[in-house]
């Protein structure tokens, strides 16, 4: 995993993770609390409620995203963008700041003015913003997009039977069309990977932000830190029935997971609170990360074939044998004894790791294996729900 420096701040698996608070200087922003077009009140904000409750980075918003609303030209955002510059030129505390726009010429001049960090909301659209943040040096967040400036987001919408194939565009779904949207237009030395959670689009639904969340590890195959951007979504207020003001406890319950999973950013607006769950995630975190001066070893944390299919693409090898770096164990119990020994048997011949003792049976290794036992024991009650939890899992 490589570690990407912003402005002095370190992004990667062996760093702390890192809180992005949200400025807006925006009046069509959905969120009132961050909105501000004075500059000595939004550097008032950024000290108090964003760098003074934890933020590492400042991300500086000149539009709103929504998708009702019209796109703002270049020209709008840069006639926004003197309020952002007298912004951070007030605050009193250090942090990264971040100008979150869809435009190069837009980076340019926030970059020229004091920003530190591009966040780029239309995964490089503009063709010219690789180049800027190359030739600036600056790390920038890519978010997943179409390369269109005026549909940030939209990956679904994306024509991919031209882009890619008709073969990859009917067999592919949701979270294979973000990471192919990620993979255009290339990446710098210093991006930093956004799967786009939220409701970018009308054609984007819940349970396609449940996927990618749930897939999010595939998303280290890009060898580059994790921003997620998951705050009170809609996609978690609908799993505990909460509105957008009663969402911050489920917002912090999948910081934490987030983390755990890789994601190396949190964008948020509740900063203190996402602090402490992106403290608790990073605390249960397993993932060994080490170097020297010319070789490092990172683990890559796949529990699925298509984790490990990613980390397989990027080094340039077959995706094929991806299943022989994934082991899955089941336990079962509540066997008749004969029914026991012909589980052992069945696993045994599919190449499977068995061991059997007085509660039960564990039963472990590739998912193939596991499928093909699976196969053989569909339609025998007993093992029922042994074949359905392989066949789902």
């Amino acid at each position: 995993m490589q570690t990407v420096d912003a402005a002095g701040l370190s992004i990667g698996d062996d760093h702390p993770p890192r809180v992005m608070g949200v400025l807006n200087v925006s009046k069509e922003s959905p969120y009132s609390p961050s909105v501000y077009d004075d500059p000595a009140e939004a550097a008032a904000y950024v000290d108090e409620e964003l760098i003074g409750e934890g933020a590492d980075i400042v991300d500086v918003g000149l539009e709103s995203a929504n998708k009702r609303l019209d796109v703002l030209s270049a020209e709008a955002e840069l006639d926004r963008l003197d309020i952002a510059i007298e912004t951070i030129e007030s605050v009193s505390d250090d942090a990264v700041f971040s100008i979150e726009t869809r435009y190069a010429e837009v980076a340019e001049a926030a970059i020229a003015g004091g920003f530190d960090m591009v966040n780029d909301i239309c995964g490089f659209a503009d063709p010219e913003m690789p180049e800027v943040c190359r030739e600036y040096d600056v790390a920038v967040a890519k978010m997943a997009s179409p390369p269109d400036l005026e549909r940030p987001g939209a990956v679904e919408e994306t024509d991919w039977a031209a882009r890619k194939s008709p073969g990859w565009a009917e067999s592919a779904d949701y979270v294979d069309q973000v990471y192919e949207s990620l993979k255009q237009n290339g990446l710098t030395e210093k991006t930093i990977v956004d799967p786009a959670f939220g409701g970018w689009s009308e054609a984007k639904t819940i349970e396609d932000d449940h996927a990618t969340f749930e897939r999010l590890r595939e998303f280290r195959g890009f060898g580059r830190p994790i921003l997620v951007s998951i705050n009170r979504k809609n996609f978690l207020r609908t799993i505990a029935d909460r509105s957008t003001e009663d969402a911050l406890p489920v917002s912090l319950a999948a910081t934490a997971l987030a983390v755990e999973r890789g994601a190396h950013i949190v964008r948020t607006h509740d900063v203190e609170e996402t602090v402490d769950a992106a403290k608790i995630g990073s605390a249960f975190t397993e993932r060994a990360f080490v170097t020297d001066d010319s070789v490092s070893v990172t683990e890559l944390d796949a529990r699925r074939a298509t984790e490990v299919a990613r980390h397989l693409e990027t080094l340039g090898a077959s995706a094929d044998d991806s299943e022989a770096y994934v082991s899955r164990i089941f336990e079962v119990s509540g066997l008749a004894p004969e029914a026991v020994s012909d589980l052992a048997a069945v696993a045994e011949s599919a190449g499977l790791t068995v061991t059997t003792g007085d509660g039960g049976v564990l039963v472990g290794g590739r998912p193939d294996a596991l499928r093909a036992a699976a196969d053989e024991l569909a339609g025998r009650p007993a093992f029922e729900p042994l074949v359905e939890a392989v066949r789902t899992s």
